[in-house]
This record gives structure tokens, sequence and C-alpha cells, in this order.
């Protein structure tokens, strides 16, 4: 395994921003806004011969409120599996005697740490970072973060402390699958999400809005590796408020794009809103494997219960597709079929199709039911062949193709679903009609064809 490195500091003292620059990458929201983040992200740095995982953690404050008391412990978390403390200070700020409180308790707990005093862009604020040195834990190296001078000379004072790789991590392998959790928020996706890891991983909290940033999760069960994507809930765009939720529905929607397979859930005690119908048509749009979750199941009567399938009838018949699970997050019950449905899905959205067995399909297809006329011609499908995974993609070929009606579209995708086993996942269908040879030409009439023509014209009026 990879050594770890914590980014602890205040808040708001530029720790998401060097995280993003060390990963090269914008996993982390960033925002001039403190106590921004609140969950652990994870990332990976590669510097020459030397990869280590660094950890990007909320502000570190005196709790006073439960949700900061929840923060502060993944804090804790994260020291406890650190290598090495990168300490981030505000060199603008000067010392704080809340930095004085971190650095006793990172004494306390007996690891190397590195202290760097950050936005010392300007030479007159490098020089002045000096007083950082009372907080004994050696001189301060000056850094930017935003514009990445002073880097290479803290990570050099970090990688010096870092121990040897423990047993060589491995590249991460190509069948690693992606899994966002979606839905509005309150509705339990970190409960879920914790629940499946089996440990206290993201911040859960009765509060809506409680995540903020998306969170990617490594892990691995029965020799599969997946990433859980922990987002933030995504309301209507007209209660959006905060500029805040802004970027985190960003980092929601963009999470739905980089997963493999969406878990969608519902509350079932509030049931299917319009709000649901919608985010789900973005999921369906995107192309993702979906799965949707009933959660908060077990609490409910079952005249709920009744009046939850009746809305599903109703509102969602466009996911059909989709597999569905009634589960608890906080019991855990049905949770642990979810990553097998996963699977599912999966190899369904992945599946290999021949142009052989696609092209008899549609004809039994197009036995079964011909498409309909159109100006009195018949639209002709001839073959069929694969596009795509992912979603699934199959190409039909045929003539006039595009005045096929979306009713008989919607058959077809039906048949290839129920004929391939493609269940979880959206299939699209893309039709190609071929070239007309003749299209633009005409043949030249003959002496006694012209001569007819002359003969009829006599009689029209």
């Amino acid at each position: 395994m990879l050594p770890v490195v914590a980014l602890v500091g205040r808040p708001n003292v530029g720790k998401s921003t060097l995280f993003n620059y060390l990963t090269k990458t914008r996993d982390a929201l960033v925002a001039d806004y403190p106590g921004l983040t609140r969950d652990r992200q994870y990332g990976r740095v590669r510097r020459g011969q030397r990869d280590y995982y660094v950890v990007d953690t909320g502000g570190m404050v005196e709790p006073e409120a439960a949700l900061e008391q929840q923060a502060m412990r993944q804090v804790q978390y994260a020291l406890e599996e650190a290598d090495v403390v990168l300490f981030l200070v505000d060199a603008r700020d000067g010392l704080q005697s809340g930095d004085a409180v971190i650095a006793a308790r990172l004494r306390r707990i007996g690891k190397p740490v590195v202290l760097a005093a950050n936005k010392a862009e300007r030479a007159e604020v490098a020089t002045a970072a000096g007083e950082f040195h009372a907080l004994g834990l050696g001189s301060p190296y000056p850094i930017a973060a935003a514009h990445g001078s002073g880097i290479d000379a803290l990570l050099d004072a970090v990688e010096a402390r870092l121990p040897e790789d423990r047993g060589g991590e491995e590249v991460a392998p190509e069948d690693e699958i992606r899994v966002a959790v979606v839905g509005r928020p309150n509705v339990g996706k970190s409960t879920l999400v914790n629940r499946l890891l089996g440990e206290e991983r993201v911040v859960v909290f009765d509060q809506p809005g409680t995540t903020r940033d998306s969170v990617y999760i490594p892990f691995e069960r029965h020799g599969q590796r997946y990433t859980l994507i922990d987002t933030a809930g995504i309301r209507r765009r007209g209660r959006v408020g905060e500029v805040i939720e802004k970027f985190s529905v960003i980092k929601a929607l963009q999470a739905i794009d980089r997963a493999h397979v969406v878990i969608y859930l519902i509350d079932a005690r509030e049931g299917v809103t319009e709000q649901d119908a919608h985010l789900l048509g973005m999921v369906l749009e995107a192309g993702r494997g979906l799965i949707i979750g009933f959660n908060k199941w077990d609490g409910l009567e079952q005249e709920q219960k009744d009046r939850l399938h009746r809305q599903v009838d109703l509102r969602l018949p466009f996911v059909d597709f989709a597999e569905k699970h009634f589960i608890s997050a906080l019991h855990g019950t049905g949770v642990g079929h979810l990553l097998d449905a996963v699977q599912r899905v999966r190899a369904a959205s992945t599946q290999d199709l021949s142009a052989a067995r696609l092209t008899r399909v549609l004809e039994q297809a197009v036995s079964a039911h011909p498409p309909p006329l159109v100006a009195g011609r018949r639209v002709k499908l001839k073959y069929a062949h694969q596009g795509g995974q992912n979603p699934p993609t199959i190409v039909i070929h045929g003539n006039q193709t595009e005045e096929l009606p979306g009713s008989y579209r919607r058959y077809l995708m039906n048949t290839f679903r129920e004929a391939l086993g493609l269940k979880g996942t959206p299939i699209r269908l893309e039709l190609r009609t071929g070239e007309n040879p003749f299209q633009g030409r005409r043949n030249p009439l003959s002496v006694r064809q012209i001569r007819k023509r002359r003969r009829l014209m006599k009689h029209v009026k």
C-alpha cells in the first residue's frame, strides 16, 4: 500500500487548492468560503519515482455544533492513517491562536509534521512567515498553492519523511467499477456509502446539504474493485441559492458523467417527486447504468408502499429498465444486494454484441411487427451492428430510417433489451439510411418516348 500524507490546518488556508495542484485534478471543491470541506477526499500524487496518497480534510476548529463534531472526526481518521502530516497555515493572516492549538495537537500524535505557509506570493509575506517558527514544528516552507510556487521544495521535505511503499501499490485495473450515489438532499446517500464501506467514511447528519463535494472512495469487495462517489444532493434550480451549492450541483453532475453505474436514491417516505423524474432523465441522457434505491423502506405502512408503487408506474415509466431495490441504508436492509446488482448492470452495459446476433434479433422484430408505411412506402430495416458500449449502442441500417416513428423505436429497444438481457442499462439506437445511387439522376427519353409524351400533352387542358 502507498504512503499517506494528510493535509490539515485551519479553515480557508488553501488545503483543497493544494490538493488539486498535487493531484493535477479538480476533485476538491475550492471557494473563498471557510468550512467548505467536510469529508475526507483522497487523491494520488505521482512525482518522479514516488507515488503516494494525499488526503484533503476539513478545517480544524473547536467543534461546537454536532455537524462540526462529525467533520472533526473525519480529520481525526485522516491523522490516524497518515504517515506524514502536512500542516498548512496562512502567511497573510500571520500566526493565529488556532494554529497554536493545532500544532500542540499534532505534536501529541508523534508523527512527522511538515509546516507550509501558504499564500506567500509576495517576498515580504514570505519573509514575515518566519513567525511560524514559534509553533515548534521547524522552519515553515513558504508556498503559493494557487500558483504552484515553492511546491517542489515542500514536496522534497515531505518525501524525505515518507516511508517506503508498503507492498507496492498496483495500478488500478481496467475492470474497476465507478459507482455514483445520486439523489435529492437528505435521502440517505452518505449513510448508504458508509453502510457499503462498513465504516464512517463520510459525514452523516440529519440536515440537507451536509455533503458539499463529490467524494471518491476506492475499495474492494470479493476481488472486485470499486470507486464509490458520494455526491451532494441536487435540488430544483429555483431553490439553489448559495454559490457553494451551485458548484456542488456541478460536481454531482460531473460525477454522473464519470461513473459507470448510478445508484439513484429516493426517499420512500416522500415518494417520487418531479425533481426525481428530472434527475433520472439526466442520468438517462448520460447513458449510465441505473439502479434505483428506495431508501427508508422499512418504516412504511402497507398503504404507503402501495402508493409508492403507483407513483413509480405513473412517473417513471421511461426508466422501467432499471433495477429497483427497496432498502434501509441506516439498518442495512437490502443493501447487501446492491453491489451484486452493480456488477450485473456493468456487465450488461459492456456486453459485446455480434452483428449476426443483432441482425437476427432485428429480423425477428420486423417479422413480428413490420415498420409502418411512410408516404405509401414501407420503411426497410436491413441489418444491425454494435456501435459502442456504456451505454450499448446499436446501429441499424435501412431505407427511410429517419421517418421511423418514436413508438417503433421504443419497440425495437424493448425487443433488443429482452432478447439480449440488457437489464439495468439504457440502449441507444442509431438509424442510418444508405445513399440512393440514382438520386438526382434522370434517364434521357428516347425519340419514341418524346413523341408519346407530345401526343399525351395534347389531351391536357
